[in-house]
Protein backbone atom coordinates (compact mmCIF):
# COMPACT_ATOMS: atom_id res chain seq x y z
CA UNK A 1 0.00 0.00 0.00
CA UNK A 2 1.46 3.68 -0.77
CA UNK A 3 1.11 6.03 2.27
CA UNK A 4 0.42 9.09 1.83
CA UNK A 5 -0.02 11.95 4.48
CA UNK A 6 -3.99 11.38 4.38
CA UNK A 7 -3.98 7.95 4.65
CA UNK A 8 -4.68 7.65 8.46
CA UNK A 9 -8.49 9.34 7.01
CA UNK A 10 -11.30 7.04 8.15
CA UNK A 11 -13.37 5.37 5.10
CA UNK A 12 -16.05 7.51 6.11
CA UNK A 13 -14.36 10.87 6.39
CA UNK A 14 -16.48 13.21 3.77
CA UNK A 15 -16.10 17.18 2.94
CA UNK A 16 -19.06 19.69 3.27
CA UNK A 17 -21.76 18.19 1.11
CA UNK A 18 -21.67 21.19 -1.48
CA UNK A 19 -25.70 20.99 -1.92
CA UNK A 20 -25.80 22.47 1.76
CA UNK A 21 -23.46 24.99 0.53
CA UNK A 22 -25.00 27.81 -0.92
CA UNK A 23 -26.60 30.24 1.59
CA UNK A 24 -25.58 30.92 5.51
CA UNK A 25 -28.89 28.58 6.40
CA UNK A 26 -27.04 26.00 3.94
CA UNK A 27 -23.52 26.34 5.73
CA UNK A 28 -25.06 26.61 9.26
CA UNK A 29 -26.76 23.06 8.12
CA UNK A 30 -23.71 21.63 6.99
CA UNK A 31 -21.77 22.98 10.27
CA UNK A 32 -24.32 20.67 12.31
CA UNK A 33 -24.08 17.62 10.14
CA UNK A 34 -19.80 17.65 10.59
CA UNK A 35 -20.12 18.46 14.57
CA UNK A 36 -22.59 15.56 14.55
CA UNK A 37 -20.44 13.00 12.73
CA UNK A 38 -17.30 14.40 14.22
CA UNK A 39 -18.63 13.61 17.98
CA UNK A 40 -15.93 11.48 18.85
CA UNK A 41 -12.99 13.51 18.22
CA UNK A 42 -11.63 15.43 21.23
CA UNK A 43 -12.55 18.86 21.06
CA UNK A 44 -12.49 19.98 24.34
CA UNK A 45 -8.73 21.33 24.48
CA UNK A 46 -8.40 25.09 23.36
CA UNK A 47 -6.03 27.61 22.75
CA UNK A 48 -5.35 30.72 23.54
CA UNK A 49 -4.80 31.75 19.60
CA UNK A 50 -7.75 30.30 18.74
CA UNK A 51 -11.11 32.75 17.40
CA UNK A 52 -13.98 31.59 19.46
CA UNK A 53 -16.38 29.72 17.68
CA UNK A 54 -15.05 29.26 14.30
CA UNK A 55 -17.60 28.81 11.24
CA UNK A 56 -17.43 28.93 7.61
CA UNK A 57 -19.61 31.61 7.62
CA UNK A 58 -17.03 33.64 10.30
CA UNK A 59 -15.89 37.47 9.48
CA UNK A 60 -13.48 39.66 10.38
CA UNK A 61 -13.67 43.38 10.88
CA UNK A 62 -11.60 45.60 8.90
CA UNK A 63 -10.34 48.52 10.65
CA UNK A 64 -12.01 52.30 10.14
CA UNK A 65 -14.77 50.10 7.86
CA UNK A 66 -18.36 49.28 8.43
CA UNK A 67 -17.05 46.34 6.28
CA UNK A 68 -16.04 42.66 7.50
CA UNK A 69 -13.85 39.94 5.78
CA UNK A 70 -14.73 36.18 5.57
CA UNK A 71 -12.18 34.61 6.98
CA UNK A 72 -11.35 31.75 5.30
CA UNK A 73 -10.74 32.95 1.45
CA UNK A 74 -9.71 31.34 -1.46
CA UNK A 75 -6.58 31.73 -3.89
CA UNK A 76 -6.41 31.16 -7.46
CA UNK A 77 -3.01 32.40 -7.91
CA UNK A 78 -1.34 30.14 -11.12
CA UNK A 79 -5.20 28.69 -11.68
CA UNK A 80 -5.15 28.90 -15.49
CA UNK A 81 -8.04 30.78 -17.29
CA UNK A 82 -9.54 27.71 -18.60
CA UNK A 83 -10.11 25.93 -15.10
CA UNK A 84 -10.41 29.04 -12.80
CA UNK A 85 -14.02 30.05 -13.48
CA UNK A 86 -14.74 26.16 -12.90
CA UNK A 87 -12.32 26.44 -9.45
CA UNK A 88 -14.49 29.36 -8.03
CA UNK A 89 -17.70 27.80 -8.57
CA UNK A 90 -16.61 25.12 -7.04
CA UNK A 91 -15.36 26.91 -3.91
CA UNK A 92 -18.20 29.11 -3.94
CA UNK A 93 -21.05 25.89 -3.77
CA UNK A 94 -18.42 24.40 -0.86
CA UNK A 95 -19.36 27.29 1.37
CA UNK A 96 -15.93 30.04 0.34
CA UNK A 97 -17.69 33.54 0.33
CA UNK A 98 -13.78 35.29 -0.27
CA UNK A 99 -11.42 35.08 -3.49
CA UNK A 100 -8.23 36.44 -3.96
CA UNK A 101 -6.93 37.44 -7.48
CA UNK A 102 -4.21 40.01 -8.92
CA UNK A 103 -3.34 41.55 -11.76
CA UNK A 104 -0.41 39.51 -12.04
CA UNK A 105 -2.40 36.28 -11.76
CA UNK A 106 -4.12 37.20 -15.17
CA UNK A 107 -7.85 35.87 -13.87
CA UNK A 108 -9.65 38.80 -12.45
CA UNK A 109 -11.94 38.49 -14.98
CA UNK A 110 -12.94 34.72 -14.50
CA UNK A 111 -12.85 35.76 -11.02
CA UNK A 112 -16.00 38.00 -11.53
CA UNK A 113 -17.65 35.43 -13.92
CA UNK A 114 -17.90 32.79 -11.45
CA UNK A 115 -19.44 35.20 -9.07
CA UNK A 116 -22.01 35.75 -12.18
CA UNK A 117 -23.03 32.51 -12.71
CA UNK A 118 -23.21 31.32 -9.54
CA UNK A 119 -26.11 33.04 -8.80
CA UNK A 120 -25.06 34.24 -5.19
CA UNK A 121 -25.35 37.94 -4.74
CA UNK A 122 -22.66 40.05 -5.07
CA UNK A 123 -22.97 41.64 -2.25
CA UNK A 124 -22.14 38.34 -0.44
CA UNK A 125 -18.85 37.72 -1.91
CA UNK A 126 -15.75 39.36 -1.07
CA UNK A 127 -13.75 40.21 -3.94
CA UNK A 128 -10.04 41.05 -3.62
CA UNK A 129 -7.15 42.36 -6.21
CA UNK A 130 -3.62 43.62 -6.30
CA UNK A 131 -1.93 46.31 -8.33
CA UNK A 132 1.78 44.94 -8.50
CA UNK A 133 3.65 48.09 -10.65
CA UNK A 134 2.45 51.53 -11.58
CA UNK A 135 1.44 53.01 -14.33
CA UNK A 136 4.06 55.65 -15.10
CA UNK A 137 2.01 58.79 -13.63
CA UNK A 138 -0.89 59.18 -10.94
CA UNK A 139 -3.90 59.33 -13.84
CA UNK A 140 -2.47 55.86 -15.69
CA UNK A 141 -1.83 53.74 -12.24
CA UNK A 142 -6.04 54.93 -11.31
CA UNK A 143 -6.89 53.86 -14.34
CA UNK A 144 -5.04 50.60 -14.43
CA UNK A 145 -7.02 50.06 -10.91
CA UNK A 146 -10.26 50.91 -12.46
CA UNK A 147 -9.83 48.82 -15.38
CA UNK A 148 -9.35 45.81 -13.07
CA UNK A 149 -12.65 46.78 -11.02
CA UNK A 150 -14.40 46.63 -14.72
CA UNK A 151 -13.47 43.40 -15.59
CA UNK A 152 -14.38 42.01 -12.00
CA UNK A 153 -17.24 43.69 -11.55
CA UNK A 154 -18.59 45.28 -14.96
CA UNK A 155 -22.10 46.21 -13.42
CA UNK A 156 -23.37 49.66 -12.31
CA UNK A 157 -22.03 50.60 -8.81
CA UNK A 158 -19.22 47.58 -9.43
CA UNK A 159 -16.71 47.78 -6.64
CA UNK A 160 -13.87 45.27 -5.36
CA UNK A 161 -14.10 44.49 -1.65
CA UNK A 162 -10.10 44.71 -1.29
CA UNK A 163 -7.28 46.21 -3.59
CA UNK A 164 -4.00 45.48 -2.49
CA UNK A 165 -0.30 47.13 -3.27
CA UNK A 166 1.22 43.29 -4.57
CA UNK A 167 4.60 44.35 -3.42
CA UNK A 168 6.86 47.08 -1.89
CA UNK A 169 9.63 46.32 -4.94
CA UNK A 170 8.90 49.17 -7.14
CA UNK A 171 9.93 51.18 -4.54
CA UNK A 172 8.99 54.40 -2.44
CA UNK A 173 7.90 56.53 -5.06
CA UNK A 174 5.84 54.24 -6.59
CA UNK A 175 4.49 52.89 -3.61
CA UNK A 176 2.96 56.15 -3.24
CA UNK A 177 1.56 56.56 -6.25
CA UNK A 178 -0.06 52.96 -6.50
CA UNK A 179 -1.63 54.11 -3.36
CA UNK A 180 -3.15 57.27 -4.09
CA UNK A 181 -4.80 55.56 -6.66
CA UNK A 182 -6.28 52.94 -4.17
CA UNK A 183 -7.64 56.11 -2.11
CA UNK A 184 -9.23 57.52 -5.05
CA UNK A 185 -10.83 54.32 -5.45
CA UNK A 186 -11.93 54.16 -2.01
CA UNK A 187 -13.02 58.20 -2.69
CA UNK A 188 -14.87 56.47 -5.79
CA UNK A 189 -16.81 54.09 -4.29
CA UNK A 190 -14.87 51.62 -6.39
CA UNK A 191 -12.98 49.94 -3.69
CA UNK A 192 -14.62 49.46 -0.29
CA UNK A 193 -11.10 48.56 1.63
CA UNK A 194 -7.10 48.77 0.54
CA UNK A 195 -4.23 47.10 1.89
CA UNK A 196 -0.63 46.09 1.09
CA UNK A 197 0.96 42.89 0.99
CA UNK A 198 4.46 41.86 1.09
CA UNK A 199 4.78 45.03 3.57
CA UNK A 200 7.52 45.05 6.30
CA UNK A 201 7.17 47.72 9.11
CA UNK A 202 9.30 50.23 7.25
CA UNK A 203 7.13 49.85 4.68
CA UNK A 204 3.64 50.52 6.78
CA UNK A 205 5.26 53.22 8.58
CA UNK A 206 6.67 55.60 5.76
CA UNK A 207 3.25 55.35 4.47
CA UNK A 208 1.94 57.59 6.96
CA UNK A 209 4.28 60.48 5.48
CA UNK A 210 1.60 60.45 2.09
CA UNK A 211 -1.41 58.41 3.32
CA UNK A 212 -4.92 59.89 3.82
CA UNK A 213 -5.93 56.24 4.95
CA UNK A 214 -3.67 54.98 7.16
CA UNK A 215 -3.07 51.90 8.51
CA UNK A 216 -3.63 49.93 5.51
CA UNK A 217 -6.64 47.98 6.30
CA UNK A 218 -4.73 44.31 5.33
CA UNK A 219 -1.16 42.76 5.01
CA UNK A 220 -1.04 39.87 3.06
CA UNK A 221 2.23 37.84 3.54
CA UNK A 222 3.41 34.34 3.45
CA UNK A 223 2.39 32.82 6.37
CA UNK A 224 2.66 28.96 7.71
CA UNK A 225 4.10 26.82 10.54
CA UNK A 226 8.09 27.18 8.77
CA UNK A 227 8.01 30.87 8.26
CA UNK A 228 5.66 32.46 11.20
CA UNK A 229 7.33 36.32 10.45
CA UNK A 230 6.36 37.11 13.81
CA UNK A 231 7.53 40.09 14.04
CA UNK A 232 5.92 41.45 11.18
CA UNK A 233 2.61 40.00 12.57
CA UNK A 234 3.21 41.57 16.34
CA UNK A 235 3.17 44.89 14.75
CA UNK A 236 0.03 44.05 12.46
CA UNK A 237 -1.89 43.06 15.65
CA UNK A 238 -0.86 46.21 17.51
CA UNK A 239 -2.21 48.21 14.84
CA UNK A 240 -5.12 46.86 14.12
CA UNK A 241 -3.85 45.27 10.12
CA UNK A 242 -5.86 42.15 9.53
CA UNK A 243 -3.01 39.71 8.28
CA UNK A 244 -3.93 38.05 5.39
CA UNK A 245 -1.65 34.50 4.76
CA UNK A 246 -0.82 33.38 1.33
CA UNK A 247 0.86 30.05 0.86
CA UNK A 248 -0.63 28.36 3.88
CA UNK A 249 -0.19 24.76 2.33
CA UNK A 250 3.26 25.65 1.76
CA UNK A 251 2.79 24.31 -1.89
CA UNK A 252 2.40 20.82 -0.25
CA UNK A 253 6.00 20.84 0.66
CA UNK A 254 5.80 19.79 3.68
CA UNK A 255 2.69 17.28 3.60
CA UNK A 256 5.25 14.36 4.56
CA UNK A 257 6.38 16.55 7.20
CA UNK A 258 6.64 13.69 11.10
CA UNK A 259 5.23 16.41 13.43
CA UNK A 260 2.44 17.46 10.72
CA UNK A 261 1.73 13.97 10.05
CA UNK A 262 1.32 13.27 13.47
CA UNK A 263 -0.97 16.18 14.32
CA UNK A 264 -3.30 15.43 11.51
CA UNK A 265 -3.58 11.83 12.47
CA UNK A 266 -4.44 12.59 15.89
CA UNK A 267 -7.30 14.73 14.33
CA UNK A 268 -8.32 12.38 11.61
CA UNK A 269 -8.03 14.77 8.92
CA UNK A 270 -5.51 15.89 5.88
CA UNK A 271 -2.09 17.98 6.82
CA UNK A 272 -3.99 20.76 4.62
CA UNK A 273 -6.95 21.05 7.07
CA UNK A 274 -4.07 21.42 9.80
CA UNK A 275 -2.23 23.43 8.67
CA UNK A 276 -5.46 26.34 7.50
CA UNK A 277 -6.90 25.30 10.62
CA UNK A 278 -3.69 26.60 12.14
CA UNK A 279 -3.79 29.43 10.22
CA UNK A 280 -7.38 30.37 11.64
CA UNK A 281 -6.22 29.61 15.11
CA UNK A 282 -3.59 32.40 14.76
CA UNK A 283 -5.76 34.68 13.71
CA UNK A 284 -5.15 35.30 10.26
CA UNK A 285 -6.52 34.94 7.23
CA UNK A 286 -5.47 31.96 4.62
CA UNK A 287 -5.60 31.49 1.17
CA UNK A 288 -5.55 28.25 0.44
CA UNK A 289 -5.34 27.95 -3.40
CA UNK A 290 -6.50 24.45 -5.30
CA UNK A 291 -7.94 23.75 -9.02
CA UNK A 292 -8.89 20.28 -7.49
CA UNK A 293 -12.16 19.93 -6.60
CA UNK A 294 -12.11 17.14 -3.71
CA UNK A 295 -9.46 19.59 -2.06
CA UNK A 296 -11.06 22.88 -2.43
CA UNK A 297 -14.06 21.28 -0.35
CA UNK A 298 -12.04 19.28 1.73
CA UNK A 299 -10.05 22.60 2.73
CA UNK A 300 -13.28 24.20 3.43
CA UNK A 301 -14.21 21.25 6.20
CA UNK A 302 -12.06 23.02 9.08
CA UNK A 303 -14.76 23.44 11.49
CA UNK A 304 -15.56 19.97 13.06
CA UNK A 305 -12.48 19.94 15.18
CA UNK A 306 -10.08 22.09 17.32
CA UNK A 307 -6.29 22.30 17.38
CA UNK A 308 -5.48 21.87 21.32
CA UNK A 309 -2.86 23.79 22.77
CA UNK A 310 0.18 20.94 22.42
CA UNK A 311 -0.54 20.88 18.49
CA UNK A 312 -0.29 24.47 18.40
CA UNK A 313 2.99 24.19 20.13
CA UNK A 314 4.07 21.66 18.05
CA UNK A 315 3.10 24.01 14.82
CA UNK A 316 4.90 26.58 16.44
CA UNK A 317 8.20 25.16 16.70
CA UNK A 318 8.80 24.54 13.60
CA UNK A 319 9.12 28.00 12.54
CA UNK A 320 12.54 28.45 10.45
CA UNK A 321 12.45 32.56 9.82
CA UNK A 322 13.24 34.08 6.87
CA UNK A 323 14.83 30.31 5.32
CA UNK A 324 11.65 28.64 5.78
CA UNK A 325 9.71 31.01 3.28
CA UNK A 326 8.71 29.50 0.35
CA UNK A 327 8.39 33.09 -1.63
CA UNK A 328 9.56 35.31 -0.02
CA UNK A 329 9.68 37.18 4.26
CA UNK A 330 9.14 40.84 4.74
CA UNK A 331 12.20 43.01 5.52
CA UNK A 332 11.35 45.26 8.27
CA UNK A 333 14.20 47.79 8.50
Amino acid sequence: MVVTPQSHLSSHHQPLPTEYQTTAEGRASAEAYYKDDNSNINTTSSTANMSPKLSLSSTIPLTNSKYTMPRLGFGIYQSPTDVCVNSCLTALRAGYRHIDSAQFYRNESEMGEAVRQSGIPRSEVFLTTKILSAGGSPEKTYQKCLDSVKAIDPSEGGHVDLFLIHSPSPGSAKRKEMWQALEKLVEEKKARSIGVSNFGIGHINEMKEYAKIWPPQVNQIELHPWNQQREIVDYCRANNIVIQAYCPLVRNNKAYEENLVAVAKKHDKTTGQVLIRYCLQKDWVPLPKSDTPSRIMANADLYGFELDGEDMGILDSLDQGPRGAIVQAVKND
